[in-house]
C-alpha cells in the first residue's frame, strides 16, 4: 500500500490552471490582494464625560474609556496621528440633566457642542462626526419622545432632532449622524441645515440600524438603556433586508450623503446589497457586542485577538463598506 502512495505522489498533475501560483509569496500575495485596510478607513467612536482630567474604563469594552474633554483631545491628536480621519462623539449626560422630553440635547452649551468645538479647535483637520440621539438625554432612554400612551412619537421627534443637528453644525461638526430611525428626519435635518446657511455640513444617516442584541455595552457606556420597553418599533428587525434596501433608498432621496448600516459583521449580507443598490458612500459601524466577543475570548487564549479583530474589519470592508466605526481604530491602525 505504501508503494502504491508513493507513485500517485510522484506523478505529476497535469494542470493548466493552478490557483496557488497567486499565493506562494507575500510579494505575490501583495500583488493580487482584493481588499485593503487602511487607517483612513476607520472612524474613532469616543465617549465623552463631564469634568477635567480624567478617564473612566467602560464594562464590557476593555481599552475603551470615557474620557472628559481635555484627555479626549488627546486622543483625537493620536488618532491623527495614527492616520484615522474622522471620530464620532457621544456624550454621557448627567442623570439630574435627563428628563422626558431630552431637553439638554438642545441646550446650546451642552457637553455635547462644547466638545465638537474643543476638538475643532485643536486638532481641526479631523472630520468630526456628531451622534445625533435623543437616548442619552431622555429619562426613559428610547430615542424619541414618549406620549402618556407610551408610544414612541415620531414627528415631534424629528423637529427636535433637526434642531439638534442645527446646533451641531454651529458648534462645528462636519457630518451629523442621525441614530434614531425615525422617519422623514434626513429630510427635515437637511432642510434645517441649508435653512442656516450650514450647506456643508454632511449627514451620515444610520438607514438600516437593527434592533440589534448587541448593544448592551454601548447602552453602558451611555447610561442610555430603555427603563422601558424596546426599540423594535423604531429600529428594523434582524430578519429583514429588503426592508433596509428600502430605508436606504428613502434616506438617499431625502438627501443623505453617506449611508450606515448597523451592526455590521452580522449584517454582511445587508452592507453588499446595500453598496450594490447605490452610488453613495457606505459606512458600517462594528459595534460594541463585536468589539467586546473578540476582547473576551482574547483574553481566555482562545483566539489572536489583534489578527480576528482585523480580520474583522478586513471582512466588512470586503462586504462592501467604505469606512467603519469601531472602537478598535486605535489598535487597528497602530498595527496597519
Amino acid at each position: 500500500m505504501s508503494r502504491d502512495i508513493e507513485c500517485v505522489e510522484e506523478k505529476r498533475l497535469d494542470l493548466l490552471l493552478r490557483p496557488r501560483r497567486n499565493r506562494v509569496s507575500a510579494a505575490v500575495r501583495s500583488l493580487v490582494r482584493e481588499t485593503e485596510l487602511q487607517a483612513s478607513d476607520l472612524v474613532l467612536p469616543l465617549f465623552v464625560l463631564e469634568g477635567r482630567q480624567q478617564q473612566q474604563e467602560i464594562k464590557g469594552m476593555p481599552e475603551v474609556f470615557r474620557f472628559t474633554p481635555d484627555l479626549l483631545v488627546r486622543e483625537v491628536e493620536k488618532a491623527y496621528q495614527l492616520g484615522i480621519r474622522a471620530v464620532d462623539l457621544f456624550a454621557v449626560t448627567d442623570k439630574q440633566l435627563k428628563d422626558p422630553e431630552g431637553s439638554y440635547a438642545l441646550c446650546r452649551d451642552n457637553l455635547l457642542f462644547q466638545t465638537i468645538a474643543w476638538v475643532k479647535r485643536e486638532v481641526p483637520e479631523m472630520c468630526v462626526m456628531v451622534d445625533i440621539a435623543l437616548d442619552p438625554y431622555t429619562s426613559h432612554g428610547h430615542d424619541g419622545l414618549v406620549n402618556e400612551d407610551g408610544e414612541i412619537v415620531n414627528d415631534a421627534t424629528v423637529h427636535a432632532l433637526a434642531k439638534m443637528s442645527v446646533l451641531a453644525a454651529e458648534a462645528g461638526a462636519d457630518i451629523v449622524a442621525p441614530s434614531d430611525m425615525m422617519d422623514g428626519r434626513v429630510r427635515s435635518i437637511r432642510c434645517a441645515l441649508d435653512a442656516e446657511g450650514h450647506h456643508q455640513v454632511g449627514i451620515l444617516s444610520y438607514a438600516a440600524k437593527y434592533a440589534s442584541a448587541l448593544y448592551g455595552p454601548f447602552r453602558e457606556a451611555l447610561h442610555s438603556a430603555p427603563s422601558f420597553g424596546d426599540k423594535k418599533s423604531y429600529q428594523m428587525d434582524p430578519a429583514n433586508v429588503r426592508e433596509a434596501l428600502r430605508e436606504c433608498a428613502l434616506d438617499e432621496q431625502e438627501g443623505a450623503d453617506m449611508l450606515l448600516i448597523k451592526p455590521a459583521l452580522p449584517y454582511l449580507d445587508v452592507i453588499a446589497k446595500v453598496r450594490a443598490a447605490t452610488q453613495l458612500p457606505v459606512g458600517a459601524y462594528h459595534v460594541s457586542g463585536e468589539y467586546a466577543m473578540v476582547k473576551a475570548a482574547a483574553a481566555q487564549g482562545w483566539i489572536d485577538g489583534d489578527r480576528v479583530m482585523q480580520e474583522s474589519l478586513l471582512s466588512i470592508k470586503r462586504a462592501g463598506a467604505d469606512f467603519i466605526l469601531t472602537y478598535a481604530a486605535l489598535q487597528v491602525a497602530s498595527k496597519l
